[in-house]
């Protein structure tokens, strides 16, 4: 295990790398690092430790682990790590492109939004990693009631989730759009 826990390491350094070569900063401008960011409209949103968006992530390893483990049934969960964590390296990779950050943009919670910091973004890596490895340890029964309690949480606080997120990615909807903002 301790081999491919290296291998998802070195996937996380070449995440930074990318983000840094992208220019996107370390830290908040705002010079220093807090352990939860709860203002979702705020200018520290998704430049700290955890966010609100961070439950999301843990979502995505409990639905990596599964799909993993449905796609390579005989696989060792190192491989299932690495395939996790290389999903989720690809999309923090892909979120901060300026595309995809202008995309954002024009959702009604992220209009001022310039994308992850690094330390951001592995954190959002680290906290997949860490609902890899509960599904992974759990009953299948007890994860996916922790995910619909996460998701529901999150949309009833902040009127977004995962599952709204990617709508509003894939798809949008101008009543999403609309609810989100309080319309």
């Amino acid at each position: 295990m301790r081999r491919w826990i290296i291998f998802a390491a070195g996937l996380v350094a070449l995440q930074a790398l990318a983000l840094f070569l992208f220019g996107q900063p370390k830290i908040c401008e705002c010079g220093y690092i807090k352990l939860w960011e709860s203002v979702v409209l705020g200018p520290g949103n998704s430049q700290h430790l955890s966010d609100w968006y961070t439950f999301s992530h843990i979502i995505h390893g409990f639905v990596f682990f599964w799909l993993a483990k449905l796609a390579f049934p005989r696989a060792r969960v190192g491989v299932w790590l690495l395939l996790a964590v290389g999903v989720e390296v690809a999309w923090e990779v892909l979120e901060n492109t300026p595309q995809v950050i202008e995309h954002y943009r024009t959702q009604a919670l992220a209009q001022g939004y310039t994308g992850d910091t690094i330390l951001n973004s592995v954190s959002d890596t680290l906290a997949m990693v860490v609902g890899f490895f509960a599904a992974y340890k759990w009953k299948w029964w007890a994860v996916l009631l922790i995910a619909l309690a996460l998701e529901a949480f999150t949309i009833y606080m902040i009127r977004d989730g995962l599952a709204l997120n990617v709508i509003n990615l894939v798809f949008p909807l101008e009543s999403i759009h609309e609810w989100q903002a309080g319309a």
